[in-house]
C-alpha cells in the first residue's frame, strides 16, 4: 500500500511537471487501436449487446494484464525500480497538463483577439461545431470541456490509481476508452456499446460526485450565494445533465463561478439543447478559462488529500 501511495505522489508531480512526453506513443493510442479493430471485427451480426461485453472486456483484461506484467518485473529489479516505474505509468494517465495545455491554446487567442484561431483549437477538444461560436460560446466550451475531464482525466484514474496502483487506473482508461470510442446512442454502437457505456457511469459514481463537492467546498466562491444554497443549486441542476456524472462537475463550476454552462450546441448543423447548469449571475469571459483551470488544479490536489486520508483509514483498520 504504502509503495502505491508513494507511486501515486510521482505520477502527479510528473503530470503537473512533464505530462504527456510529445515524441512517445501514449498508450491510450494503442487500447484505441486495439478497440478499433476488435470493434470492426465483432460489431456485426446478431447478439451485439454480448458481442460488445465479451470484447470490452477483453480489452480491459488485456490492459491490465500488460500493466501487471510490467509491473511484475520491475518490482523484481528492486522495489525503488518499481516504484519508480508504477509511478510513471500512473503520471502518463493522468491528464491535469494536457487539459491544461488544451485550454490555454483556446485561451491565448482570445487574449489576442483572434477568434478564428480560437474556434479552430476548441474544435479540437469538443465535438459540437465551432465556426461560428462568439467569445461567450467559445468560453463555456473549454470551461464545460475543463470541468467535465477533471473527473474523467484526472481525479477517477486517481481514485483507482490510489485503490489499486497503475493496474487499476488502466484499467478505468481502458473503459473510458471504450466509452468515448463506443459508447453511443446510434443505429451503430447503441447494442454493441451498451456494456462499455454502463460501466463508464458506474466507475464515474464516486469519483464525479467527490470531484463536483471538493469544487464546490474548496474552490473560491465568486458570488454571493451561500454555500447552503450553492450545494442545493448544485444536486439540482447536475441531475438534468443527460450524463448521469459530468453534470456533477459542470454544475459545481456554474454555481462556484456565477455563470451559466449548457444551452444551446450545435452537432454536424443539428441543434442540441443541453440543460442549464447554474444562473448567469456574470456573463462567461475568456478569463473564467484560467478560473477552471484553477479549479481542476485544486480539486486534484483536494481529491489526493481524501484518498490519502482513506488510504490511512484502511492501513488502520487492517
Amino acid at each position: 500500500m504504502i509503495a502505491i501511495v508513494i507511486a501515486c505522489i510521482i505520477g502527479l508531480i510528473f503530470d503537473l511537471v512533464v505530462g504527456d512526453p510529445p515524441k512517445l506513443p501514449h498508450p491510450v493510442r494503442w487500447i484505441g487501436h486495439l478497440i478499433q479493430s476488435q470493434t470492426a471485427l465483432w460489431n456485426k451480426g446478431k447478439w451485439r449487446k454480448l458481442r460488445g461485453t465479451v470484447m470490452a472486456l477483453a480489452v480491459v483484461g488485456t490492459t491490465m494484464f500488460v500493466v501487471t506484467l510490467i509491473l511484475l518485473l520491475s518490482y523484481q529489479v528492486s522495489i525503488i525500480f518499481g516504484i519508480l516505474v508504477e509511478g510513471l505509468l500512473i503520471g502518463i494517465g493522468l491528464a491535469q497538463r494536457s487539459l491544461k495545455e488544451a485550454a490555454m491554446a483556446v485561451y491565448e487567442p482570445l487574449v489576442k483577439g483572434d477568434f478564428s484561431e480560437a474556434r479552430v483549437k476548441l474544435s479540437w477538444i469538443v465535438g459540437r461545431d465551432t465556426d461560428k461560436l462568439g467569445e461567450d460560446e467559445i468560453v463555456r466550451g473549454v470551461v464545460e470541456t475543463v470541468s467535465e475531464n477533471t473527473s474523467d482525466g484526472v481525479t477517477a484514474p486517481l481514485f483507482y490509481a490510489f485503490l489499486f496502483g497503475a493496474i487499476g487506473l488502466w484499467g478505468y482508461k481502458a473503459v473510458n476508452t471504450l466509452d468515448s470510442m463506443v459508447g453511443y446512442k446510434n443505429e451503430k454502437y447503441k447494442d454493441f456499446g451498451m456494456f462499455s457505456a454502463k460501466l463508464d457511469d458506474v466507475l464515474n459514481f464516486i469519483p464525479s460526485r467527490l470531484t463536483g463537492l471538493l469544487i464546490v467546498l474548496g474552490t473560491k466562491n465568486e458570488t454571493d450565494r451561500s454555500l447552503g444554497k450553492r450545494l442545493k443549486r448544485w444536486v439540482q441542476d447536475a441531475k438534468k445533465h443527460p450524463s448521469p456524472n459530468s453534470g456533477y462537475l459542470e454544475a459545481a463550476t456554474a454555481v462556484q463561478l456565477g455563470v451559466q454552462l449548457g444551452g444551446k450546441n450545435t452537432y454536424q448543423g443539428v441543434v442540441s439543447h443541453r440543460a442549464i447548469m447554474g444562473e448567469k449571475l456574470v456573463p462567461l469571459t475568456k478569463e473564467h478559462i484560467a478560473t477552471s483551470i484553477i479549479h481542476m488544479r485544486i480539486a486534484t490536489v483536494l481529491f489526493a488529500l481524501v484518498m490519502l486520508a482513506v488510504e490511512v483509514l484502511i492501513y488502520a483498520v487492517t
